[in-house]
């Protein structure tokens, strides 16, 4: 979409951009150019994506030209699309996201599932969520359970900034505690704590595995939202064995994990004392999400 590449008459319609942004980005090897092509358009338009299609034959203005023109550049350059239109989809919702948040994913929808299971609609029950990115999680759970309680750490500053802006959109930040800090960190040196539940998704890929992923993950996400260690499990372990202290009698942990560490995780569970456990799939079949409880007590 430059000067070079117009048609002789130079006139951009919705039509004829979205097609042309299509091919472009397919040669990119852009998953879904099409979807993409019409979610750049709406945001450059500043209109609903459907709008698009009562449009087709309506020539862009020079601003949205000049806006489409830069978002499909960025797109180009594997930068993600929740990036480049600030915002993302989950669970119904939309969350308000950049650089240095990572970005939601639908694999995480299975996790809030299983925490709703553990709560019922009127619980009252304070819930402990160890690094909560765009708060996604953590609002998610809240406005499904309207008496619940969470207080949430991270130790991205940018993930603070984007999750209070959430929190306040939609309308939690009463029942939304937000702490700096990496894992349990914030906890340490003040009095007991003790949660119904811990829910967290920490970072879980291996060192040897990050250069093999997807350009949109490797160059713009945060890397420390993504990797633990050699085996992607070292928060995980120190995880587990802290929530031991920090969990009431009875208190649960939900993780979401690797396919491939669902069962090692399940039997680091296991070792910390944790029992009852269970593995859960996510939408794609895959195992996804360990739950484990710690026992009743006398």
């Amino acid at each position: 979409m430059t000067d070079s590449t117009a048609p002789a008459d130079d006139v951009w319609t919705v039509q004829r951009i979205l097609q042309w942004t299509t091919d472009f980005l397919k040669q990119k090897q852009v998953e879904s150019p099409r979807l993409e092509a019409e979610l750049l358009l709406a945001h450059a338009r500043s209109c609903p994506r459907i709008r698009l299609y009562t449009d087709l034959q309506t020539a862009l203005t020079d601003d949205e030209r000049t806006r489409m023109r830069a978002f499909v550049k960025r797109r180009a350059n594997r930068e993600p699309l929740a990036y480049i239109t600030g915002h993302k989809e989950f669970y119904g919702r939309e969350f308000a996201v950049g650089q240095g948040v990572l970005i939601p994913r639908p694999e995480t929808e299975t996790l809030v599932d299983v925490c709703l299971e553990q709560l019922t609609d009127n619980q009252l029950a304070h819930v402990c969520e160890v690094g909560f990115g765009s708060g996604c999680v953590s609002i998610t759970l809240a406005k499904q359970r309207p008496r619940l309680k969470l207080t949430a750490t991270d130790i991205s500053s940018q993930a603070m900034e984007f999750a209070a802006t959430n929190a306040k959109t939609h309308g939690v930040e009463a029942r939304l505690k937000l702490l700096a800090g990496d894992g349990f960190e914030p906890f340490r040196g003040t009095a007991t704590v003790l949660f119904d539940g811990i829910v967290s998704n920490p970072p879980y890929v291996r060192k040897d595995e990050l250069a093999g992923l997807e350009p949109e993950v490797v160059q713009h996400e945060p890397p420390e939202a993504l990797v633990s260690g050699e085996d992607g499990l070292l928060l995980t372990r120190r995880l587990i064995q802290e929530a031991v202290s920090l969990l009431k009698p009875g208190g649960w942990m939900i993780l979401e994990l690797d396919p491939a560490q669902c069962d090692t995780v399940a039997e680091l569970f296991g070792a910390a004392g944790f029992f009852n456990t269970r593995i859960y799939k996510d939408l794609s079949g895959l195992n996804r999400i360990v739950r484990a409880s710690l026992p009743q007590g006398n």
